[in-house]
């Protein structure tokens, strides 16, 4: 399978996964049955049987996925109701975010929230912000964090994965632009 077919697999269970299951039976922590999931990608990539899926969760840079048994879920990104159970993070000092240009202001504004997501998002290092922020913009804007600030505060960081970390919210006093 080309890379090109892998990706739009890796999109279609995302999308499966984090918004619209599509029929798939999915618990509380948005676990579904991983063979149920590969009948359903089969049906619009007729070439992934289960091997192929669990090589792509594999091989995925952002570890997007968790397969836990015969039970496959996504870890971060979710517009559904789940109740993904992450430890909380009491270490990490600085966290990143990068943006587009035009989101900017509010952010500095009103803070960072999750808007159409259950979480923010943020990276622990500046390449990986500037690394998300190139999906959306050409010239990302990077901010900083201030993790332990915040967290003194009651702010509550949980790492989903060595590259993503989630809290619910982001006060503005706590936030600033990354100056290169």
């Amino acid at each position: 399978m080309e890379n090109d077919e892998k990706i739009r697999v890796s999109k279609f269970v995302s999308y499966l996964l984090r918004h619209n299951p599509e029929g798939l039976e999915m618990d509380d922590e948005g676990f579904v049955d991983l063979d149920e999931l590969v009948s359903k990608v089969r049906r619009r990539c007729p070439r992934v049987d289960r091997n192929l899926l669990i090589k792509i969760v594999g091989e995925s840079e952002r570890k997007r996925f968790e397969i836990v048994e015969n039970k496959i879920r996504a870890l971060y990104g979710h517009t559904l109701p789940v109740h993904v159970k992450l430890e909380e993070d009491k270490q990490i000092a600085r966290l990143y975010h990068g943006t587009t240009p035009q989101a900017a202001r509010e952010i500095l504004e009103k803070g960072l929230q999750p808007m159409r997501r259950r979480w923010v998002h943020l990276s622990p290092t500046e390449e990986i912000a500037r690394d998300v922020g190139k999906r959306r913009t050409s010239s990302p804007l990077i901010f900083v964090i201030d993790a332990s600030e915040a967290r003194g505060s009651g702010v509550k960081f949980y790492r989903a994965t060595d590259k993503v970390y989630l809290c619910m919210y982001v006060p503005a006093k706590y936030i600033k632009p990354l100056h290169v």
